[in-house]
């Protein structure tokens, strides 16, 4: 059982989903840093509050703050934008050479019966 966690941890994709996950939580605190300090700031000026904590829905026994909701959504629109231009860079720049021809059974196959159509007498294509 041993023997078989080691094999489960040494293979390439758990270590690679764990430098991810890594990246991911750091990334995170700088996401979670720029919309702090940098962009809602700037909300709470054009919506012409002291702070966004102020921007919410307040009752009788309590209030309900809508700036924190506005700050995590801020925080996903900005990761989530953020891991599409990583992907789509990733896919830009990954080796994608495809193949110029057919693979080379489906050539050698074509070859055969080409070669067996001349020998026949039959009509190529």
């Amino acid at each position: 059982m041993i023997r078989e966690f080691r094999d489960f941890i040494n293979k390439g994709n758990v270590v690679d989903v764990a430098v991810a996950f890594v990246m991911g939580v750091a990334f995170n605190a700088v996401v979670t840093a720029f919309t702090e300090r940098i962009v809602m700031p700037l909300v709470a000026l054009i919506v012409n509050l002291d702070g966004i904590e102020q921007f919410g829905v307040f009752t009788g026994d309590g209030s309900g703050s809508v700036g924190a909701f506005l700050q995590a959504s801020i925080n996903f629109v900005v990761i989530g934008f953020a891991m599409f231009v990583v992907v789509k860079a990733y896919n830009r720049f990954r080796d994608t050479d495809e193949p110029s021809g057919p693979p080379e059974d489906i050539a050698l196959l074509r070859e055969i019966r080409d070669e067996l159509r001349a020998t026949r007498g039959g009509p190529t294509v």
